[in-house]
């Protein structure tokens, strides 16, 4: 589905009814990194997996594409769904969105799933290295970035043992425009920290990270349940970053075993 929303043509895919769980995406990827949750989960909950500005079918607009600017996005497709709550998923960059959504508009998350995230704002030199790699990005393409990132996006189990994964992020990122990944880049290079925000969160909240996640290790996850109440933190053996695509059933399995938990 496709529709003008915020200015730019926004595309997402939905399937099944039920409680709505909304699923943001890693970068430099797309919607389509929740093929296998979506499918699993379409037979209890509406699954709806939106691409971000410059990512997937979705447009690009002129100006960076700060977390904030995603929030509104979500914000706006929620709206046009004629969707108050629900439950908001999000994965690297997709978690740094709902942040930027639970900063914004709390009282629409009804539960939250933050996978392989960090709370926390990027160092200087982190900021740095990610404006530096938009401006390679503009300069060379999505193919440099891709051949960058792919062995940090994916763990080394997954990379010696499951060689049909790795080249499907790889088509991904190819197909994300380099002006999309750019602004992405220089959106979350200029992301507020999260971390005062933690304390505060009282809805149901899960937490899963890959143990081989080398981009946001496992103590990033172990810190953020400790300042979450009541938060839940689950480690997929043998998954990298993109732990929903390299273990897509203990992955999936942890997610239906919250679902199910959850009452709104």
């Amino acid at each position: 589905m496709k529709k003008s929303l915020g200015g730019i043509e926004l595309a997402w895919e939905e399937a099944g009814q039920g409680l709505p769980v909304v699923l943001l995406h890693a970068f430099p990827v797309n919607r389509g990194m929740w093929a296998a949750e979506r499918q699993a989960l379409a037979a209890r909950y509406r699954v709806i997996t939106p691409d971000f500005r410059g990512h997937g079918e979705s447009g690009l607009a002129e100006e960076d594409s700060t977390m904030e600017r995603l929030a509104e996005d979500v914000r706006g497709l929620l709206d046009e769904l004629k969707l108050e709550r629900v439950a908001l998923g999000g994965l690297s960059m997709g978690g740094y969105a709902a942040f930027a959504f639970l900063r914004r508009h709390a009282g629409r998350v009804a539960a939250l799933i933050l996978a392989d995230t960090r709370a926390g704002a990027d160092t200087e030199e982190g900021r740095k290295a990610r404006h530096d790699s938009a401006a390679l990005a503009e300069k060379k393409g999505a193919g440099i970035i891709a051949e960058r990132l792919l062995p940090k996006l994916l763990g080394a189990t997954t990379q010696a043992n499951k060689p049909e994964v790795v080249a499907a992020v790889r088509a991904m990122i190819l197909s994300t425009p380099p002006a999309g990944i750019a602004r992405a880049l220089r959106g979350m290079a200029a992301r507020p920290d999260s971390t005062p925000l933690l304390g505060s969160i009282r809805v149901p909240t899960l937490i899963l990270v890959g143990e081989e996640d080398t981009l946001t290790p496992p103590a990033e996850s172990e810190a953020m349940a400790k300042a979450i109440p009541g938060a839940a933190l689950v480690k997929i053996p043998a998954a990298g970053h993109l732990s929903n695509l390299e273990q897509p059933a203990a992955f999936t399995r942890t997610l239906e075993e919250f679902l199910g938990s959850l009452r709104f």
